[in-house]
């Protein structure tokens, strides 16, 4: 019987990438129901440099947002939890913002950048301009971040999408 050998996946901060080229894995998808079933609105992960907190947000994104494959958390704790995935697996876009790489010699090239990368987010999701999830004016605003360049005032402001849908913050 020949064994398949697992590498580490040093470097690797894509949940899918790992699980779908059978990288070594510490499941922590069960965090997944802790982060659901827990009161609160806002979340804050605090953890050292290189502790995983990019993989996690991958893992969250591959589990909540459409169009995924679905098999990548085949015989992984959150698998389990049939009632939870039918709930929430696959159901909300995720706009998903890491400012890790981002570097600035300026607050403006800073705002700019930090512009250009929630565009790209943005830009991911446009299907959703011909939902009926989002309303007029909600569409309106999704529009203005996809097409224009974004001023402070708009990458500062808050923004919160209707009942039902995962609200956002710019």
């Amino acid at each position: 019987m020949t064994e398949i050998r697992r590498l580490l996946p040093i470097g690797i901060e894509d949940f899918g990438e790992i699980s779908q080229e059978r990288f070594y894995y510490i499941d922590k998808t069960g965090w997944i129901k802790e982060l659901l079933i827990s009161p609160g609105k806002v979340r804050l992960f605090t953890r050292p440099r290189r502790f995983g907190k990019s993989l996690n947000m991958s893992m969250l994104r591959y589990f909540f947002e459409p169009d995924t494959n679905k098999r990548i958390f085949d015989g992984l704790q959150i698998a389990r939890e049939e009632e939870l995935c039918r709930a929430y697996m696959g159901k909300y876009p995720v706009i998903a913002v890491s400012l890790k790489d981002m570097s600035g010699g300026s607050y403006d090239m800073a705002m700019d950048m930090t512009g250009s990368i929630i565009r790209e987010e943005v830009r991911r999701h446009q299907y959703l301009l011909k939902s009926s999830i989002l309303t007029d004016q909600e569409k309106d605003i999704f529009h203005t971040l996809l097409c224009g360049k974004m001023n402070e005032s708009q990458i500062c402001c808050r923004c919160t999408a209707g009942e039902g849908v995962c609200k956002w913050i710019l």
